[in-house]
């Protein structure tokens, strides 16, 4: 299945629009329509942040001209979307069992654990 990029700016949750990568060699930054594949060395950019992108002195920024498009949802994501609101909606699902609680004073609780102190 595949799911909806989001920016990679800290913070932001919108969904990608264009892909940013840096050619160094010329000290230009590459604004262009989303990649179709996530790379190590690019970032997806929300339109906002896309539009906004500034660079320091001395490089030059290419921007794909025209409006960026969103992504079309695919039919897995619609299916799984689809899946997960009905999951999320059934009345008939099991309760989860509660965790037994720890015997004596020495017992493990998650990842902690309880030492007899020395006297």
């Amino acid at each position: 299945m595949r799911s909806v990029r989001k920016c990679s700016r800290t913070g932001c949750l919108e969904p990608a629009v264009a892909t940013l990568t840096y050619a160094y060699s010329d000290s230009t930054a590459v604004v262009g329509p989303l990649a179709t594949a996530s790379e190590p060395h690019s970032y997806d950019l929300c339109e906002a942040h896309a539009l906004r992108l500034t660079v320091p002195k001395g490089w030059e920024v290419v921007r794909h001209e025209g409006a960026f498009a969103a992504p079309d949802p695919s039919a897995d994501e619609l299916t799984a979307l689809a899946e997960a609101v009905r999951e999320a909606g059934r009345s008939d699902k099991p309760a989860p069992a509660p965790a037994p609680e720890p015997e004596g004073p020495s017992g493990r609780r998650g990842h902690l654990r309880v030492l007899p102190g020395r006297a």
